[in-house]
């Protein structure tokens, strides 16, 4: 079964960036988050060998959950110049090496990522979603798994339906009802307040829905959880809403344009332009070694340095 590796573009410059101390070319541009990114995706390739890859952005234009919901995200801080600047220049690399990148106006990269994946769902690919935003774990399948890298960026750890149950005592197919219940601080969901997180899970895994949970409502022998349900139907209903990743949305995905054999040489001579000697010896001349496992390492530069404090 062929592979393909879907990286949610944003969720991991972000946590890159913040992973990464603040080192700089010798001309002072910031490149800890391009590090990063590339050190991430190295692993899951070298992991994984896809066959195909395609990396997928948000965009700055409101999207229609802030359209819905004014107060969407609105406690998230601004992101760091540092890390904006980093943004652009990640994409021209991956554009001049040819590797395929989406992006849409409106919607998340989740909504892409969804779509995509729900288009080719019929097809004999396994799809594997590299992101550190957990919200994606809706999208897992039979067929589809999220990868999600470990401090360090050496280790990850691949979900699958089970172990998603395991962690969140609910079903990929239920976290969106489960959130519009529980709400999301990180997003700003409102949800039902005052209906905590293990209620929200019994809640849920009986009624297996929120729209069979109010049709049900009469059901429910706790009157204090029945009256909070009652009151705050409008929020939970929105919250659903905003918590589900769109597997509709209008682009045109190629498959064809995502086959993937290997970075290419305009992507080594954009690091080596970046003084990362480092990435580049591992990602163009260390192809059979797993990033970080070297038996006997050189002589270490500004970059390896960096990296081995985590």
């Amino acid at each position: 079964m062929k592979t393909l590796l879907l990286v949610d573009g944003h969720a991991l410059i972000h946590r890159a960036f913040f992973a990464i101390p603040p080192f700089k070319t010798k001309d002072g541009f910031p490149t800890n988050a391009i590090y990063g990114f590339f050190t991430i995706l190295q692993k899951a390739i070298k992991d994984f060998s896809p066959s195909y890859l395609v990396i997928l952005y948000d965009t700055p234009k409101p999207t229609f959950r802030k359209k819905l919901f004014k107060n969407y995200q609105i406690h998230r801080p601004k992101a760091q110049d540092e890390m904006i600047i980093q943004i652009p220049k990640l994409k021209e690399i991956f554009k001049d090496g040819s590797v395929y990148q989406l992006e849409m106006g409106g919607f998340e990269a989740d909504d892409l990522i969804g779509t995509i994946t729900s288009e080719i769902k019929d097809r004999d690919i396994k799809k594997i979603i590299l992101t550190g935003d957990k919200d994606i774990f809706q999208l897992i399948n039979s067929s589809t798994y999220v990868m999600t890298p470990q401090i360090g960026f050496s280790n990850a750890i691949l979900y699958d339906d089970e172990q998603v149950l395991k962690k969140l005592q609910v079903s990929p197919s239920l976290i969106a009802d489960y959130k519009a219940l529980a709400g999301d601080p990180s997003d700003n969901y409102p949800g039902a307040k005052g209906i905590g997180p293990k209620t929200a899970v019994k809640l849920i895994n009986d009624y297996k829905s929120i729209e069979n949970l109010y049709k049900n409502i009469e059901k429910i022998k706790d009157e204090r959880v029945k009256k909070i349900l009652i009151q705050n139907k409008k929020d939970v209903l929105i919250s659903k809403e905003l918590a589900v990743i769109k597997k509709d949305v209008k682009i045109k995905f190629d498959l064809e344009k995502s086959i993937f054999t290997g970075f290419n040489g305009k992507i080594k001579e954009a690091l080596l332009k970046l003084d990362m000697t480092g990435l580049v010896s591992r990602l163009f001349n260390n192809k059979e070694k797993p990033i970080n496992s070297e038996k006997k390492k050189p002589k270490k530069t500004n970059d390896e340095q960096q990296i081995n404090l985590f």
